[in-house]
């Protein structure tokens, strides 16, 4: 997946944008939805990592299957987001699985209004 392909992807969802939040590293994309985050990454390193939220467990078992290529969140709350490489080493549709999985994490845990708005239940 390339970097525009994950930008695409990440704002395919309802309601979801880029942010620019941090004037210290203005390179780094935040995608949110609701005024959360969902994906955060660098679209110019090299290799190309995004981090996404997880659940707990699906985390752990997803680090032990792809080691190297899915890893603890970095400068994350590593019990609940994994930095993901997005390089090649892990198929497309897996890699747009995981950023699926995040935004519906995060959806789900904003206010009930706000996900009606998003039409998802």
């Amino acid at each position: 997946m390339t970097p525009e392909q994950l930008r695409s992807f990440c704002l395919s969802f309802n309601a979801a944008v880029e942010e620019f939040p941090f004037p210290g590293a203005p390179e780094v994309s935040v995608f949110k939805v609701g005024g959360k985050v969902f994906a955060l990454t660098t679209l110019d390193a090299r290799p190309l990592t995004v981090n996404l939220k997880c659940d707990p467990e699906e985390a752990i078992r997803l680090r032990g299957e792809h080691p190297g290529l899915i890893v603890p969140g970095w400068h994350m709350n590593k019990r609940h987001w994994n930095t993901v490489t997005v390089d090649g080493g892990l198929p497309d549709r897996l890699v747009r699985e995981l950023v699926e999985d995040s935004y519906d994490l995060v959806v789900a845990r904003l206010p009930r209004a706000e996900r009606l708005r998003l039409d998802r239940p």
